[in-house]
């Protein structure tokens, strides 16, 4: 078992015959400015353990020497590191961390939360001693795009269950939070000129239960949260297929105005907006706008996935329409690799999703993105997607694109998944969860972890250097950390987990 446990893998990571310990003596000083929020966090993440004071003591230039034992946040670090870059030392002098912004500290805050004792993620006060290994880290992100996605559609998750999501995977430097917010079986968020969408088509869910919506102010919950833990929320309103719970909610929106039943079967494919109809494209405006007010990141998913119901000439003509709606509203396209075979936005993001050993037509949808100028997501569903089943004994998960174990999701490289697609081809990675089976937070502890790291570590670390090996190790340190944390997380046979 290493003794650095550390996750993502560092780009340097050096050990120091020295060590610190957290005391109830330790301060946490830091920069005034933007790391003042970073340095609260911290003190909120460490005092319910520790039961140390731990105050935060805030000045123009915190010494950048010997910290007195201290806890130290500065943000004077060059520019060579980049956003989220950040450097580590660890020491009898105390701790150290510097950065060039407040998402550098950040960052650097979850590798300092690593290299703590486990019980430091326990919700109660645990007895110490909180003594923390010397060592010095440089580190920054291979790749600027690390996401999860988190399915509500499917089934409905409470603001608090998000919240919880999110915070878990900040631990691993995730800073993507995709929502799919729509499809066939309900609609989970509120829009004020079209209310049925979420009062109606919000009021289920798979196999039939009550479902649920965001208000605008849970919404907005859910994204100030996220952008506390420097993560960037990608909302999705999956059309023009995937639509039925808009299509039961309005029935002009149906050719001859009549509207289908509400779904919640998980069957795809059936359902399509009509591409030759205005209210179509004045439905999407109106629902763009709102989406695009509450949302200040700079991307909004638009699907287009599984639109077998609807015309390829029709597919085109409605996706020409759909982004030119949501470049007016200064946003960013990101859309499913179905995407690919029709003109797209230069600047357009597409998310690859078929299994990397997929079929020729699969792969060419992201050759074909990449020549149109767009950039690529990487979430092959062999290696990427937190819904597959571990083996065909698992009791949750779908199997369609095989089983998913937790070497299956460290084994692959987003560079060399796809001919034709190089690194500067890739915006980054994404690991979806698709809750056809996933009805609570128990449910998404399960599927979600050990995988999830994996993908972190895929995202974040350079590619050489990297080793199964390594990486199992290291995981199965985690384990203690998630017990800890209350953490329902799957015990694969594959990592010799530690306690």
């Amino acid at each position: 078992m290493t003794a650095f446990s550390v996750i993502p893998q560092p780009v340097s990571l050096t050990p120091v015959p020295e060590t610190c310990t957290l005391t109830a003596d330790t301060r946490i000083r830091v920069t005034h400015g933007p790391g003042e929020a970073v340095a609260a966090w911290l003190a909120t993440l460490l005092r319910r353990p520790t039961g140390h004071h731990l105050p935060v003591v805030a000045s123009s230039a915190p010494a950048v020497g010997d910290t007195g034992g201290d806890i130290a946040l500065l943000l004077d670090d060059p520019e060579r590191l980049g956003r989220e870059g950040h450097l580590l030392d660890i020491g009898h002098q105390g701790v150290r961390l510097r950065a060039h912004t407040a998402e550098g500290l950040f960052r650097g805050v979850q590798t300092l939360r690593q290299l703590l004792p486990p019980g430091v993620e326990h919700a109660g006060a645990r007895p110490g001693p909180w003594t923390i290994p010397g060592v010095r880290v440089e580190d920054h992100p291979r790749f600027a795009w690390r996401g999860v996605m988190l399915d509500v559609a499917r089934h409905f998750f409470a603001v608090d269950t998000v919240k919880r999501f999110i915070d878990q995977a900040a631990a691993y430097k995730i800073n993507i939070l995709h929502l799919h917010l729509t499809d066939d079986q309900g609609w989970r968020l509120a829009i004020d000129r079209w209310p049925r969408l979420a009062t109606y088509g919000g009021g289920t869910e798979v196999g039939g239960g009550a479902g649920g919506h965001y208000s605008k102010a849970e919404y907005r919950a859910i994204v100030e949260h996220a952008a506390a833990r420097h993560m960037t929320v990608v909302p999705e309103i999956d059309v023009p297929g995937h639509t039925n719970a808009a299509l039961a909610s309005y029935p002009e929106l149906n050719p001859g105005g009549r509207a289908p039943d509400r779904y919640t079967g998980i069957e795809v494919g059936f359902s399509s907006l009509d591409a030759h109809a205005e209210i179509t494209y004045r439905f999407l405006g109106d629902v763009i706008d709102e989406v695009a007010e509450l949302t200040p990141g700079p991307y909004l998913h638009i699907g287009g996935d599984e639109a077998h119901s609807t015309d390829p000439a029709d597919y085109a003509r409605f996706l020409a329409r759909a982004q030119r709606i949501i470049g007016e509203r200064g946003k960013t396209v990101v859309a499913w690799q179905d995407a690919a075979s029709a003109p797209l936005t230069r600047g357009a993001l597409v998310q690859y999703w078929r299994p990397a050993k997929g079929s020729e037509p699969d792969t060419r949808a992201a050759r074909d993105a990449v020549r149109q100028g767009a950039r690529v997501i990487m979430s092959p569903a062999d290696h990427a997607y937190l819904d597959g089943k571990y083996h065909s004994g698992t009791p949750l998960g779908l199997d369609w694109a095989g089983h998913v174990g937790v070497r299956d999701s460290y084994a692959w490289d987003p560079a060399t998944l796809v001919d034709g697609v190089e690194e500067q081809d890739i915006a980054g990675v994404e690991a979806p969860l698709w809750t056809e089976t996933v009805t609570g937070a128990g449910d998404i502890d399960f599927m979600t972890f050990p995988r999830l790291p994996a993908l972190a570590e895929i995202g974040w670390s350079p590619a050489r250097g990297r080793s199964w090996e390594s990486y199992r190790d290291r995981l199965a340190a985690h384990g203690a950390r998630w017990t800890a944390a209350g953490v329902a997380f799957y015990r694969s046979p594959e990592v010799p987990w530690a306690g």
